[in-house]
């Protein structure tokens, strides 16, 4: 391939694994080169919440959402569908994981080397993911209700942190074990030498 270089990269239109889906359902595409700090407030105004504090919490007015990404954009969906749930509450989610095609042009370096142009076909994963306000068939592969888990189940709480000991303040490294202060590394040796 040394001889070639890519000259553009299309991906094949792919069908929504949703198919009851009304047509003005907005998707959010990610790609690799995507920003959450973009992406986020785009799928908040699209479900009604604005992105400021005052969203947390707020009843949307679109009922769903779809968040969809290929290949190293999928980690970054997944990022994005997480938030948009915390920030809203409630949402139900359905998960679907599948392959798309995608096409490389190649195109010969130095035209008159008598070389023709290549197309190499690769598959990607791809992941489509539907937030939705209204509640969705719990039966579904890849079906999660609100408050996480495959079953609905809540989460625990997180552990509030220990209150530091008297008289440490909770600040700085404390004392080392055995009264050893901070400072030069001791080096321990043994009868036959350095450990």
């Amino acid at each position: 391939m040394e001889n070639y270089s890519r000259v553009r990269t299309v991906e094949r239109p792919s069908v929504c694994p949703f198919p009851d889906l009304p047509p003005d359902t907005p998707h959010v595409r990610v790609k690799d080169g995507s920003k959450i700090r973009n992406l986020l407030p785009f799928a908040l105004s699209r479900m009604g919440a604005g992105a400021g504090p005052a969203a947390e919490g707020a009843e949307p007015t679109l009922r769903q959402v779809v968040v969809m990404a290929s290949g190293k954009g999928v980690a970054k969906a997944v990022t994005v569908a997480e938030l948009l749930k915390r920030r809203l509450k409630g949402l139900h989610q359905l998960t679907r994981l599948l392959y798309v095609t995608v096409d490389d042009v190649w195109e010969p370096r130095s035209p008159d080397a008598g070389l023709e142009s290549l197309t190499v076909s690769r598959s990607l994963p791809a992941v489509w993911i539907l937030l939705s306000a209204e509640p969705l068939d719990p039966d579904q592969p890849g079906y999660q209700g609100p408050g996480g888990g495959a079953k609905g189940g809540g989460r625990s709480q997180r552990k509030k942190r220990a209150e530091p000991e008297e008289g440490r303040g909770g600040r700085g490294r404390g004392r080392h074990p055995k009264g050893l202060r901070a400072g030069p590394r001791h080096h321990m040796t043994s009868e036959r030498g350095a450990l």
